[in-house]
């Protein structure tokens, strides 16, 4: 039996939320990661302020601050620890994690694969942080590159090419994804929810791509309609200084049937690839590739800033920025598309590793993302050492014990 959830109860319960697909009314029993980690003890990746510096490779070539281990749980072409009935797919990229029940937990990872031979595929870990289960829950899309969770339990897949769409989907693999072609017809890579202020943000990996906000009709978390909008920039007087704020311009033709998203509106502002983004405390942080920045949209008041500039910063080390995940503190983790394959942390006053890996130089880090009770990291190596989509790893950080 269904069960209707209206806005109002979806603002109260916050991040409490329900896992939904919104249109159809197709409900699944999974609860909101976000809110499973709170109720749960502060883990060992709840606060990186006080990382050391790295140690050399380990048995699997990652480097790590002392105190933490890897482990393989996931390779291409490989059943999953030995698990029958499913191969995991070729270069795995964006992925998120989602609390079950039985107080284990699900991580999702794209599959980043062109003509049709994408999607999306997840581990199920129990309560131990064993895996029990490996299956697909999106299949048939070409080139899932990012993408973000929901608060209500879905995972949102992003297809990167220009006629490229998002599908939801149910990360238990209960039910079908479904496409959500409100949310544009573009070149998209990753999405963040606004609870709050009742919106989504998209980044588009273009050299001129947009930045983008989609407003519900009926209220988060129905996404089957809506309007969306794209970012212009304009310069306000803040204290004596010049200050960038977002002014938000409507496309008028979202699923781009002539021209398009991004030159059907006059004035947009044109980030240089957009890549990552995530949203901790009223502030999005997102990455443009072109520029190696990573940005800070202040959702409340409009105004945008820069977290990180290659050129200006003191300690130059993070290049080629791509997926975002941040800490319960507020620290902002950037993984790296080569470069120097490192996963870096931004916090206050720091640019500082928490890992690399060595002999991935044609590889990238993807998917970074925490378990529940942020006792573990996950992500991947989407090329490993081969350079070849093919050679993908998913890992797990942990702590020794």
């Amino acid at each position: 039996m269904s069960r209707q959830i209206d806005r109002r109860n979806f603002l109260r319960m916050g991040l409490q939320g329900v896992s939904l697909f919104a249109a159809g009314g197709l409900v699944s029993s999974s609860i909101s990661s976000k809110a499973h980690a709170s109720e749960l003890s502060v883990g060992v990746f709840n606060s990186l302020n006080d990382l050391d510096e790295l140690l050399p490779p380990d048995e699997n070539g990652v480097m790590l601050p002392p105190g933490f281990k890897s482990r393989i749980v996931a390779r291409s072409g490989e059943a999953p620890i030995g698990l029958p009935g499913y191969t995991w797919h070729p270069a795995p990229d964006g992925g998120a994690t989602f609390a079950t029940e039985d107080g284990g937990w699900v991580y999702v990872s794209n599959s980043e694969v062109r003509s049709n031979h994408g999607g999306v595929g997840a581990l199920r870990f129990n309560s131990e942080g064993d895996v029990v289960d490996a299956y697909s829950i999106l299949q048939d899309t070409s080139i899932n590159c990012a993408g973000g969770p929901t608060p209500w339990g879905t995972w949102l897949s992003c297809e990167e090419f220009d006629k490229g769409q998002v599908y939801e989907c149910d990360p238990m693999g209960n039910t079908k994804a479904v496409l959500r072609s409100a949310l544009g017809t573009f070149k998209h890579e990753a999405v963040a929810v606004d609870v709050p202020n009742q919106c989504l943000y998209l980044t588009e990996d273009l050299v001129d791509g947009g930045f983008y906000r989609f407003l519900p009709d009926n209220g988060l978390p129905n996404l089957a309609t809506g309007t969306l909008q794209i970012a212009s920039l304009v310069e306000r007087e803040v204290d004596g200084e010049n200050a960038s704020f977002i002014e938000w311009l409507t496309v008028p033709d979202a699923l781009a049937s002539n021209e398009p998203t991004r030159k059907q509106v006059e004035g947009f502002y044109p980030f240089k690839g957009g890549e990552g983004i995530g949203i901790f405390e009223g502030k999005a942080y997102f990455t443009t590739k072109h520029d190696n920045r990573v940005w800070i949209y202040h959702t409340d008041s409009q105004l945008l800033d820069i977290l990180y500039d290659v050129e200006t910063s003191s300690n130059p080390i993070l290049k080629g920025v791509d997926n975002v995940v941040i800490t319960p503190t507020g620290d902002v983790l950037v993984a790296e598309d080569n470069g120097d394959m490192q996963l870096v942390v931004l916090t206050e006053d720091r640019v500082v590793p928490l890992l690399q890996i060595i002999g991935h130089e044609r590889s990238e880090i993807t998917g970074p993302a925490f378990d529940p009770s942020f006792q573990r990291l996950y992500f991947s190596s989407q090329r490993g050492s081969t350079g070849r989509s093919t050679g993908g790893l998913t890992y797990e950080i942990s702590a020794i014990s």
